[in-house]
């Protein structure tokens, strides 16, 4: 990642070299949290994999402990009961490749602290991120409800025979004037990132158009 840090916002050597001092690395997720004031999740969009990880989270974290789910389109009211603290539950939601696109959604859920969602807003502030509360739930956020409609259109197309991919990506560029089109998107965002939204979203709708995406 260092050659995209130093080219996208010119990060040197001796930058990176001080952050990646502070990161340190634990199997043991105890060890881990045990000193946390937030933890943020950002492990596959699997509501099995998520509960259980929020599970075993609520029983090792400090009472103190914030929990935050990065989660591209689940709900946090999916997932509040398994933390064990509501209260203390939300979304955190950062853009891929974070350190050129900044933002921050922040989403809670019914149960949610005002405070704590104001913490958070605090949080995104002073790591440099946009943040960008949300009034209400809402699948995908802001972001993922624009931009998962378009990639779907373009897996569509590209599955009904009616263009290849750099056509599709060439033609939403010009047209547009965007750095990307909808492949090289889903190149960033990660097939299998893609396919677990695709496969959630198939599952809760039913949609036979949709489940063609799953294949």
């Amino acid at each position: 990642m260092k050659p995209y840090y130093k080219e996208d916002i010119g990060a040197t050597e001796e930058n990176l070299n001080t952050a990646y001092a502070r990161i340190s690395f634990h199997s043991d997720l105890s060890a881990a949290v045990a000193d946390a004031d937030l933890v943020i999740e950002a492990i596959p969009e699997v509501v099995q994999i998520k509960t259980d990880f929020y599970t075993e989270l609520g029983k090792v974290a400090p009472d103190k402990t914030i929990f935050a789910t990065n989660s591209s389109t689940f709900l946090p009211s999916q997932f509040a009961e398994a933390t064990g603290r509501p209260k203390k539950f939300l979304a955190l939601h950062f853009a891929n490749e974070i350190w050129k696109n900044n933002t921050a959604e922040i989403m809670k859920h019914p149960g949610t602290d005002s405070e704590v969602f104001d913490e958070v807003i605090d949080f995104a502030k002073a790591i440099g991120m946009v943040p960008l509360p949300l009034h209400k739930e809402q699948p995908g956020y802001i972001l993922n409800s624009l931009l998962v409609p378009l990639l779907d259109a373009a897996q569509m197309l590209l599955l009904k025979g009616v263009a290849d991919t750099e056509t599709i990506d060439k033609t939403w560029m010009v047209a547009t004037g965007a750095p990307l089109g909808p492949f090289a998107i889903l190149d960033v965002v990660g097939i299998n990132t893609a396919y677990n939204i695709s496969l959630a979203k198939a599952k809760a709708t039913g949609d036979p158009e949709v489940e063609k995406l799953t294949f």
